[in-house]
């Protein structure tokens, strides 16, 4: 009888199998918006549109780009606060089954997306820091006529959620985030006329340097093969 409840036979599939979507291949971001911020770096002092408290804006007025160079700090701005928001290109690959790579030309920096859960105790403070995900399922999509009614595709995205990250900025121009900032975010993808799309939604919660959390949208578009693909140095502007 318990069975014909319909009980979960063996373990659930591993993240790699159970993924909805495929975020893995090289791709390109689109700067349809923020070009100003994006492609050049904006002078000190620059927070236009930025939600930050009294704190990060003076904090933002002090940055100096040849005391990050002195302290060997020059990718403060490549961390995942910001990285994503940077010009260039990733290459989402899979560690594991259980593991994401996302690795960005910019900077060349690296971060992992692991499916396990928090953070060890030990796990030390970094650029990238450590992020966990989880596959969020939309459910299954109606069916189609000649397909089979136990056949239907589930739609989704991947959720992430960031914490034990480095002191970083998410401009160019040493607009800050803190130690104690967490970064959420969404990856979706779709496609429109045959060309695939990587979207990433970030929400930076930072109490330290923002009034409020901070909320944008990023853009990628899916390439064929590694066309482009050239890791650079940190600079720090």
């Amino acid at each position: 009888m318990h069975a014909q409840r319909g009980a979960p036979q063996g373990p659930p599939p591993l993240p790699r199998a159970a993924a909805p979507i495929d975020l893995t291949g090289y791709w390109v971001s689109l700067v349809t918006d923020d070009w100003r911020w994006r492609m050049v770096a904006a002078p000190r002092g620059d927070v236009l549109y930025l939600p930050v408290n009294a704190e990060g804006r003076r904090a933002a007025n002090e940055w100096d780009p040849a005391k990050d160079e002195a302290a060997g700090e020059q990718c403060r701005a490549y961390g995942a606060g910001g990285l994503m928001h940077l010009p260039g290109r990733l290459h989402i690959t899979w560690q594991d089954d259980r593991t994401l790579v996302v690795e960005a030309d910019a900077g060349t920096q690296t971060r992992l997306l692991h499916f396990d859960g928090a953070a060890p105790a030990s796990e030390p403070a970094s650029w990238q820091g450590y992020s966990m995900a989880q596959w969020e399922l939309d459910g299954p999509a109606p069916g189609r006529r000649g397909r089979p009614m136990n056949v239907k595709p589930v739609h989704g995205s991947l959720k992430t959620v960031t914490t034990r990250l480095k002191r970083g900025y998410f401009r160019r121009n040493g607009v800050p985030y803190s130690e104690n900032a967490v970064l959420t975010e969404y990856w979706t993808t779709l496609t429109d006329e045959g060309v695939d799309y990587l979207v990433v939604t970030n929400l930076l919660d930072d109490p330290t340097y923002l009034a409020q959390p901070y909320v944008r949208s990023v853009q990628f578009r899916k390439q064929p093969d590694n066309k482009g693909w050239k890791p650079t140095r940190c600079e720090a502007r």
